[in-house]
């Protein structure tokens, strides 16, 4: 059975290249920290926005889906969940505001683990919401051609909650003792809590949301502003290919945990970039909001959508967003591209 010795592992991690990413997410922190102690009110919008998209971009990964319109009711708890997907959609928008009001309160023991679990099925009535799983599962892909093939085996049913209990009380053990630094730990974590896949169901969403609760109770708290979740849907590739790499042998405990160390800091640097950027931009007092707009088209690489410009810039009404990007494409400074859902506008250098 795997043995769980974070602290000796982390020794094998501090390399040039980690260090220099733990120091860059320490600079941007304490940036961080400026922003939310003056700016506390203005970034409630930042944090809505964020709270959505990480519940739709973590159900989306799994093939969870609901319509634009859906999510906004459902995350406003204004209907009811009319389906399955509705339901599991339901169940991570209380969870992640549990974590979100609560964080200061939750440690990731097998009680409250189980608990969260509980939760994120409590609209889904298949009798598995916070319970270990009943049978061996297996973590396969499927190509083209519609053949499965085996990635990794986890630890067996009959082993699951004697694994879940000692890699829990070692997690914690590293965690207070203050050795090993936290944003190394976190990812260690993360990756035996997959290894062991401890649930028939709900095992990725569980790892998005308990990664968010480490990263707030360990301090940082970009995640509230810029949501993680979907930095992960976004880089999904990488992200399961770094999960591979660091499963082999991970039964022996000759596995590597580097890779998928890495990839966690490089979410956590480009969070923060991102939420620098959208502070940027909704407290630039000085220009109008149709120059905040211009200037942030012609800083964009590439095209820029008018949902991504809504998202930037939350304080800036849809309207006022529509007469900026008509009077730039008149003005002959844009370009309006693609059509329909994909439409973008691009500076005209």
């Amino acid at each position: 059975m795997h043995k769980f010795e974070y602290d000796e592992n982390a020794k094998k991690l501090l390399n040039p290249q980690i260090v220099q990413m733990l120091s860059s997410i320490y600079e941007h922190k304490g940036r961080q920290h400026l922003f939310v102690e003056s700016k506390k009110d203005e970034l409630n919008t930042l944090g809505e926005i964020a709270k959505n998209q990480s519940t739709k971009a973590s159900n989306r990964i799994e093939g969870i889906f609901t319509t634009d319109k859906r999510l906004e009711e459902l995350m406003k708890e204004k209907t009811e969940p009319r389906n399955r997907n509705e339901q599991e959609i339901s169940g991570y928008r209380d969870v992640l505001a549990t974590i979100h009001q609560s964080y200061d309160y939750i440690s990731p023991t097998l009680n409250i683990i189980l608990q969260l679990h509980r939760d994120l099925y409590s609209y889904n009535k298949n009798g598995f919401g916070g319970k270990l799983k009943s049978s061996d599962n297996i973590i396969a892909e499927t190509n083209a051609k519609g053949i499965q093939k085996v990635r990794f085996t986890p630890v067996p049913a009959f082993e699951t909650e004697e694994a879940m209990r000692r890699m829990t009380e070692a997690f914690l053990k590293a965690w207070n003792s203050n050795v090993t630094d936290k944003l190394l730990l976190i990812p260690m974590f993360i990756l035996d809590f997959l290894c062991i896949h401890p649930f028939d169901d709900g095992n990725g969403r569980m790892s998005r949301l308990l990664t968010l609760l480490l990263f707030y109770r360990a301090g940082f708290i970009v995640g509230k502003y810029i949501s993680i979740e979907m930095l992960i849907e976004q880089t999904k590739e990488t992200y399961y290919e770094a999960l591979q790499n660091c499963s082999l042998e991970w039964h022996e405990s000759k596995n590597l945990y580097e890779p998928f160390v890495k990839y966690y800091l490089g979410l956590m640097i480009k969070a923060s970039y991102e939420f620098e950027s959208r502070v940027e931009y909704l407290f630039s007092q000085k220009i109008s909001k149709p120059e905040r707009v211009k200037k942030l088209i012609q800083s964009t690489v590439g095209k820029i959508t008018k949902k991504e410009i809504l998202e930037k810039c939350p304080d800036i009404s849809t309207k006022t967003i529509e007469r900026a990007l008509a009077d730039l494409v008149q003005q002959g400074l844009i370009q309006k591209v693609g059509s329909s859902s994909a439409t973008g506008y691009v500076w005209i250098q």
